[in-house]
């Protein structure tokens, strides 16, 4: 695995790992459905941060998985709230 793939992967795990445990931490039931839902949706956010290293192509990959972390949090929380507006527009 050459080392891009790994920061890629680092990432998604970080993601997913916070989508988790903000599910953990909030008053909502835990369903298999809502935890595999908040994985991939902070998983895929994080991601984002490999924009980061188009800017900075020599950015520590320490460096790297913060920017993931912060961005995986807002993103997903910030995507999560768009998609509840959507959904209850369609549900009136």
């Amino acid at each position: 695995m050459q080392e891009h793939e790994k920061g890629f992967a680092a990432l998604i795990l970080i993601g997913a790992a916070i989508g988790l445990a903000k599910l953990l931490v909030s008053e909502e039931k835990i369903t298999t459905r809502l935890a595999v839902g908040r994985a991939i949706l902070g998983g895929m956010t994080s991601t984002v941060a490999g924009v980061a290293l188009m800017q900075f192509p020599n950015m520590p990959p320490l460096a790297l998985l913060g920017a993931g972390a912060g961005i995986g949090i807002l993103g997903a929380q910030y995507l999560e709230a768009w998609l509840k507006k959507q959904a209850d527009k369609i549900g009136r």
